[in-house]
């Protein structure tokens, strides 16, 4: 029996109560108490104040299984941290020059490139690399804020599904010991949501454009500059941290041989400082590159990874209970979830529910293409949903993902009268909604 499972046989259901309240937190507080929630410093009083009484409950009450546990999802912090660290500090240093006609195509083309390399580079990444140029060549355009409420559709949010560094949810399944490459084979999945969403785009797109007043297509077509990408030396760097991911088990073997668990981490953490010296400055200072999202990260998730012990544990454990059995559920429940809280303890949460569902003690089993007895499905079934729905779903809100608010903020600045909460609702409802619908009836049922 794994620790876990063991731990979550002992726990009470009112055990959750600190993973709900800081993910509640997470959700209603930008809302309700926004400029007193906004300083990073009054996100990690909120992480402190609810993580690290769960910590110190674990480790009294249970003793070594409680302490073996939080040592455990220390190092899953640690692991999770460096990475998003070295993916945001690496593409922070690229800037895209230039001024491109606003053109469907071109504008098309921009989305779909995002939709690719945001499997690569992080939806955060992807978005912060391409945001910018896009908006720049639309700058003479009328009509713009479909075009950003697409780019956070495809590129902030379903782009991210291919591999563990696209998304922070796929990089915890990976902690847990899903292969690097599994999620490729989620690629269907991908290409059926890219290709539909797109197509509405360009539905939209196609409207609006033939709407835009003609004197502001005379001066986006003078105003023309080929584009350029500066800060190259980055590319390699990005290259490198793939590199790194996918010889996880190679430094691992030599973490332990060394007694130090980190060697990956400490690699990437090196990867992110060249980019920080080596590079050049200017792409940085152009991107208004800053600290303050990657710190926000890193003191929520604090709260976040204390807080998800007891409640991973328990879902674990009992998961099976709750009525979750096929497929789809899980891809419902994961997505609806996702759309408002974040989508990476969501993932966990619902991988933890689906292991009590099928009887395996990690993640990495719900691999397993076996069909499981009395279920008619594969263990498999149950991640595929369970990934799509929280990495898809994302997208339905401005608070399903990290990109999605930083991309308003970056639209707005810009000069673009972005919609309300409610208001970007009504797009994801009208045009996501029946996608996933589509979803469920090809892959889930």
């Amino acid at each position: 029996m794994s620790p876990s499972v063991e731990l979550g046989q002992q726990l009470e259901f009112w055990n959750l109560a600190p993973f709900a309240c800081m993910l509640l937190a997470i959700a209603v507080f930008p809302l309700a108490c926004g400029h007193w929630f906004e300083p990073n410093r009054n996100k990690a009083i909120v992480a402190f104040v609810i993580g690290a009484p769960t910590v110190v409950y674990l480790v009294i009450r249970f003793g070594h299984l409680g302490l073996e546990m939080v040592g455990h999802t220390a190092e899953e912090y640690v692991s999770f941290l460096a990475l998003l660290f070295s993916l945001f500090t690496i593409s922070g240093g690229m800037y895209l020059t230039g001024n491109l006609v606003a053109t469907p195509r071109t504008n098309l083309t921009f989305l779909a490139i995002g939709s690719v390399i945001a499997s690569f580079i992080g939806t955060m990444g992807a978005s912060m690399v391409l945001i910018r140029p896009l908006l720049r060549a639309n700058s003479e355009r009328k009509y713009v804020r479909h075009t950003v409420i697409f780019f956070i559709f495809v590129v902030s949010n379903v782009g991210g599904l291919l591999t563990p560094l696209g998304d922070p949810p796929l990089f915890l399944g990976f902690l847990r010991g899903v292969p690097f490459t599994w999620t490729l084979h989620l690629w269907l999945e991908w290409i059926v949501v890219v290709v539909l969403v797109l197509a509405a785009y360009m539905a939209f797109e196609l409207y609006y454009y033939r709407k835009e007043p003609l004197p502001a297509r005379t001066v986006d077509v003078a105003d023309y500059v080929p584009m350029r990408i500066k800060g190259t030396i980055n590319l390699v760097l990005l290259a490198l941290v793939i590199v790194t991911v996918l010889f996880s088990g190679t430094w691992l073997e030599l973490g332990e041989k060394m007694h130090f668990p980190f060697v990956r981490e400490v690699i990437l953490v090196i990867l992110a400082v060249l980019s920080l010296t080596v590079g050049p400055k200017g792409p940085r200072a152009a991107n208004h590159f800053s600290w303050q999202p990657i710190v926000e990260v890193a003191v929520l998730f604090a709260g976040i990874f204390a807080t998800m012990i007891p409640a991973l544990s328990l879902l674990q454990a009992r998961g099976g209970s709750i009525g979750l059995s096929h497929p789809w559920h899980f891809f419902w429940a994961a997505g609806a979830l996702s759309s408002f809280l974040d989508n990476a303890p969501t993932y966990l949460a619902f991988a933890s529910v689906a292991q009590g569902l099928v009887g395996v003690d990690t993640v990495g089993a719900l691999t397993s293409t076996a069909v499981v007895p009395g279920l008619s499905f594969t263990a498999a079934d149950f991640l595929r949903a369970i990934s799509c729905g929280a990495v898809m779903m994302g997208a339905n809100t401005y608070i399903g993902n990290a990109p999605n608010f930083a991309v308003r903020c970056i639209a707005e600045r810009a000069g673009i009268k972005m919609p309300s909460f409610f208001g970007y609702m009504a797009y994801s409802v009208g045009i996501l909604i029946p996608i996933f619908l589509i979803v469920t009836v090809i892959f889930f049922l």
